[in-house]
This record gives C-alpha cells, structure tokens and sequence, in this order.
C-alpha cells in the first residue's frame, strides 16, 4: 500500500466498528485509503443475542460471525491482536505483538461491567459481556442443576439464580431463562418448584424509559413464568454464594449471581487520557472525542447528546449501526473537503424479547406491539442488521428466520 495514502484505523469489529468498516469501503475506493481493522478475536458477535447464549436458548456458534466472511481483507488489512493503548501524542495504537499508526481511529471497543463500587460485584458476578463470558454463565447454572441432582443432600439454594438489574439486558435474560429452565428441570428431573429466578432492582420500576403499559405487560408476562422482582432494593455487596441487599440487610442465598446492572466504556479509553464522564466519552456532534478531531468515539464508549432532551441517547445496537453511516461520512469529508455530518438519531423503535415467541415494544413513532407480533418484529429487527452486514445468505446462514 502506499505510504501517502491516509491511514484509518478501526478498533473493534462490535456492531459500530463492523458498520463503519463497512461504510468506509463504499466511501473510499482501494487508492484512496489504507483500512485497518483491529479485533481481539476473528469473529464478530450478535451483543443483543449474549443474553440468548447466557441462558442457553441458542448455540454459541449461531451468536458468531467470522469478520472475513464479510469484510474483504483484500481491502482491509484485518489485525487480530488486543489493544492495550491509543497514544495520542504520536498517533498510535498498542497493540499486545505491535504498534499500529493512523490518521483518523475509530474507536468501537465495547463495554465493560459497570459495578458502581458494590462490594464483591467484580469477584463473585457473572456478567453477559462477550461470547465466552455468556458460555461461561449457561455451563455454571446447568452445573448447578448436575450438582443438585446428584449429591445426596444438595442445599436448595443452588438453583437459585439472582439477576442484578431489570433494564434491557436483565429482562430479556430473564425472559430467556422462564423458557430454558423448564426444559434443565425435565433433562435433570427436578421440580420446577426448587428453582427460583430473583431479579433485584434499585429503582422502583423495571425497564426504566418504557411506556408504563408495556412494562407491565412485561413484568406480568414474566411473573406468570415464576420470575420473581425485589423491585427498590439496592444490592449492597456479593459475596461468593449470596447477596446483601436493602436497608436491612438481608442474605439471599444463590448459586448463580448475574450482573447486569450497568456498562462502562472498555478501561482503555479513560486509560489513554480520554476525558470520561460516568465511564463514557461525551463526543462532540460530528462524533468526535472533545480535542481530538481525528479520532472518532462510537457505540458503548461514547455518550451521544439528543439536543431535544439534553440527555444522552442510550448506547444501542440501533445507534451505533447509525452512528457508523455518520462516521464514515464525516472521515470522507475530513480527506476531501466538505461539510461534516452531525449525528441525528432515527428513532425505528425497541422491542424487548421475553423469551419463546413473546416480546414487547414500540416500532414506528410509537406503535406498540405485544405477543407474537412483537416478537416476530424482533426477529426482522435482527435479520435486518444481518442484510447489512453480510448480504441475503448471511440472513440464510445466521437469521432468526432461515428456510433450513
């Protein structure tokens, strides 16, 4: 490759960097610039499908995608390797076996657990992070049920599995193991009685920013399928086999703790001197990183402002998928001259799994569905980012609905 051709660098194949790879190869042609993609492993995974691969409703492999099955490494030079820093002094990447400069990064790492300084959350949680994080989750609680059903006197605490968090995470995992606890209860012939679910939440109310209708549908849907909520109540610490929650204290026993309570940005971002705020980087409207101008912040590591509210819009897959088209465009006019785009979220709507064929949302300013007809727009949600990435027969391969 040429040496005066400019250098964009791609950290992270999460929905933000895969898109924006993406883009980049429509809006450059191979001349024009050099593309680098950098991942710790050779796959991408489905983020929104870890709770499915959590509680053990879908195989690892279908949540995987092999990243040069659909970016062409003859147009980018795909890096697998671990960042440990972005230098930003000398325009430079560490990488874990090299150093890797650019012109213009992009930074789409991912997130972290959040653990808000709760005692024990980090040591003794579970967290639905990554695919092998999610597979880790899915072989402890199946093991509990082995070990329950085998030693001679098991202790009744060991099939029940706490929930830390009732946002959009905890509930679809909540919804997905209402349906795969039924079936470890037959394959191990254990009363579905000795199993409790426990979500616990810290504020009053689950899924906060849901129209008060469809949460209730949603908390009804899952309390009918023996979910139970301890809804107000603050974990305080976690210990190895329990947790301490609420103002009196109370010791709930479990054999499986999961977190889901809250995200960071990866460390790396706040330990290459990016300014954070609540974990996250407040980029600027063109999605740069304040002081920055050629690095681009996407996705889990960057709080967007929607000037409409003042807040930040909540870093989701539907987001960063947007965010990419942006990215790509506003880099392309940064090399050939031209006006920047400022980042305006188009609000398609969010539907919530509930496990099987139920579900719940919002799709079109606002309408709501429930039942089948949410779940089934989940899936097209799902398949729809699939077309994007990787065309009708990466739909066939990985889609919610495939012919085989």
């Amino acid at each position: 490759m040429s040496e005066n051709k400019p250098k964009i660098v791609v950290l992270g194949a999460g929905y933000a960097g895969m898109m924006t790879t993406k883009r980049l190869l429509q809006q450059f042609a191979p001349e024009e610039a050099e593309i680098t993609l950098i991942n710790k492993h050779n796959y991408h995974y489905q983020t929104t499908w870890l709770h499915e691969v959590a509680a053990g409703t879908i195989d690892v492999n279908r949540s995987r995608i092999m990243i040069s099955d659909v970016i062409n490494p003859k147009r980018v030079h795909l890096i697998y390797d671990t960042v440990k820093k972005i230098n930003k002094a000398d325009k430079t990447v560490q990488l874990e076996n090299g150093k890797v400069d650019y012109d213009y990064l992009v930074v789409g790492l991912g997130f972290e657990k959040a653990t808000f300084g709760i005692k024990g959350m980090e040591e003794h949680a579970f967290s639905i992070q990554s695919v092998d994080k999610s597979r880790l989750i899915r072989d402890h609680i199946e093991y509990q049920f082995a070990r329950y059903r085998n030693e001679a006197n098991p202790d009744s605490s060991m099939l029940t599995i706490i929930v830390g968090g009732a946002g959009f995470t905890g509930i679809e995992f909540l919804g997905e193991l209402a349906e795969r606890i039924p079936v470890l209860c037959k394959k191990y012939d254990i009363p579905r009685r000795d199993v409790r679910i426990i979500d616990i939440e810290a504020m009053e109310t689950i899924l906060p920013g849901f129209d008060e209708e469809l949460l209730n549908y949603a908390k009804d849907s899952l309390e009918a399928r023996g979910i139970e909520f301890k809804l107000g109540t603050m974990i305080k610490e976690v210990k190895a086999d329990s947790v301490i929650v609420g103002e009196d204290n109370e010791e709930i026993k479990a054999g499986t703790i999961v977190w889901t309570g809250g995200v960071q940005a990866n460390r790396i971002i706040g330990e290459s001197g990016f300014e954070l705020t609540k974990g996250k980087v407040n980029v600027d409207a063109t999605l740069r990183a304040p002081g920055d101008e050629e690095v681009y912040m996407l996705g889990d590591c960057a709080w967007v402002m929607n000037n409409e509210t003042g807040k930040p819009y909540p870093p989701t897959a539907q987001i960063a998928i947007q965010e990419a088209d942006v990215c790509a465009h506003n880099i392309k006019t940064s090399i050939f001259g031209g006006t920047l785009q400022e980042f305006s979220f188009d609000d398609k709507g969010t539907v919530a799994s509930l496990g099987g064929s139920d579900a719940m949302g919002t799709v079109f300013d606002g309408n709501k569905l429930y039942g089948l007809s949410a779940s089934v727009m989940k899936n097209v949600i799902d398949d729809r980012y699939l077309f994007l990435l990787g065309g009708p027969m990466l739909v066939l391969r990985k889609g919610k609905f495939r012919p085989f």
